[in-house]
């Protein structure tokens, strides 16, 4: 599950990156995934808005089973 994860991620990179932030996946157990915001993403205001409408959404939409994402 974690290789897709992480093809999920690399689709929404671009996009974190444009802003100056990254995600890095650090690890998927129990239908719950765990990731680490860097850069701008790490001290933005809005990243948990990202983390859960973004993320979390594309995640779910690509890997039904899913349940959380998680800032760690």
């Amino acid at each position: 599950m974690k290789e897709q994860v992480e093809q999920v991620l690399d689709k929404i990179r671009p996009m974190l990156m444009m802003d100056g932030g990254n995600i890095e996946l650090v690890d998927v157990k129990d239908d719950q995934v765990f990731v680490h915001l860097v850069g701008a993403c790490g001290t933005c205001p809005s990243s948990m808005m990202t983390l859960k409408m973004g993320v979390e959404r594309a995640l779910k939409e690509a890997i039904p089973t899913i349940k959380e994402v998680v800032a760690v």
